[in-house]
């Protein structure tokens, strides 16, 4: 089989950190032709350091490329949508990175390009793919928990500045960031992956900082304005089920799970950010909570590259991705109908994305 030739956008920390170091895992399915960043020193070191054959810094170049199939989008949110849409114009199969865009209105303008294409759209976060997550699916669906009627929910990156990230964390709060569209889009595909569409949704925000001065590597003493809310308070209803959300930049991570499911006869709890941890599950006939191992091919932390394999597997076998494009815009959707719920201070309904199949049906070919 030819391996799929793959362009990487966008070489900084979550490149650097969470996708390269794996993609030996992808050796003879996929092969990395060629890598882009906006700067060139960075983009030269990157190829260099993880044997890639060549690098550019002009990305419309690299999409449109002889030499690549795929596009794997790693760049900061605000560019999102530009590059994942020069890329399927080029007849690019693409895998992007959360959130899709900033918008849902401007995920669907990409959904039906990749339609018009026939091409392939794989959107991060691909909780659903996690090994956690696989196994909580199937507890769901055998109805152990019996009707899951309570849910809660966290994705906490702490305070900044953060240790360790070099790359500029500027974006992560300006207008277009923020924990909401960053960090809750985990909790937020979760819990819709395994219950089904959000009907609504009340929220609540604030901000503990106006800024902070970056301590370390090559942004040191930048100061970054924090100019969107860095803590937020979601509620949503899932069908029969009341769910929490907490995302924030702004406080210390919680030694809880990321995620719990409740029901009349059960609950499980598990890890959104870590495919090491353990899912703790409690039946009517365990009745006390019971911690079951996971198989796992990360050592530990996030394991994003599932999903760049997904694309690989979801073009050799044609069948429909489960990180689908049209779940993405659901939970865009509800991140801006959060968003007005924070404004009006109200409950705001969420628009129903009827292509969104339900959780059983994801991952069957279209």
């Amino acid at each position: 089989m030819t391996p799929l030739r793959l362009a990487v956008v966008g070489v900084g920390d979550v490149a650097q950190r969470d996708y390269l170091p794996e993609f030996g895992r992808l050796s003879g399915r996929a092969e990395i032709t060629v890598v882009c960043g906006q700067g060139a020193d960075r983009a030269r070191a990157v190829a260099e350091q993880f044997g890639v054959p060549r690098w550019s810094t002009d990305y419309r170049a690299v999409v449109a490329a002889d030499d690549v199939d795929a596009v794997v989008n790693l760049t900061p949110i605000p560019v999102h949508h530009e590059i994942t849409l020069a890329a399927l114009q080029a007849g690019r199969h693409v895998y992007s990175e959360k959130p899709l865009s900033s918008s849902a209105d401007e995920a669907q303008e990409l959904h039906d390009e990749a339609v018009r294409g026939n091409l392939v759209l794989v959107c991060a976060p691909s909780v659903m793919l996690f090994p956690q997550l696989r196994m909580v699916q199937e507890i769901v669906a055998s109805g152990q928990l019996g009707p899951v009627l309570a849910a809660r929910a966290h994705a906490i990156a702490g305070p900044p500045p953060w240790a360790g990230y070099d790359s500029d964390p500027t974006p992560f709060f300006g207008s277009e960031g923020g924990p909401l569209i960053d960090m809750a889009v985990y909790p937020l595909h979760a819990l819709t992956g395994l219950l089904g569409e959000a009907e609504s949704v009340a929220a609540l925000s604030g901000r503990g900082r106006e800024g902070f001065t970056v301590s370390e590597g090559p942004y040191s003493g930048r100061r970054v304005p924090v100019v969107s809310d860095d803590t937020w308070q979601l509620l949503l209803r899932i069908g029969t089920c009341l769910a929490s959300v907490e995302a924030n930049f702004s406080t210390t991570p919680s030694p809880a799970p990321e995620c719990e499911l409740r029901g009349e006869l059960g609950g499980v709890a598990f890890s959104l950010l870590d495919v090491s941890a353990p899912i703790s599950v409690i039946t009517e006939g365990t009745g006390e909570w019971v911690d079951e191992a996971v198989q796992h091919e990360r050592a530990s932390g996030p394991d994003h590259i599932l999903g760049v394999e997904h694309l690989a597997d979801c073009i050799a076998s044609g069948e429909r991705p489960i990180a689908s494009a049209e779940h993405a815009i659901h939970v865009l959707a509800v991140i801006e109908a959060a968003r007005h719920s924070m404004a009006e201070e109200r409950t705001v309904a969420i628009p129903s994305s009827s292509p969104t199949p339900t959780p059983a049906a994801r991952g069957t070919s279209s």
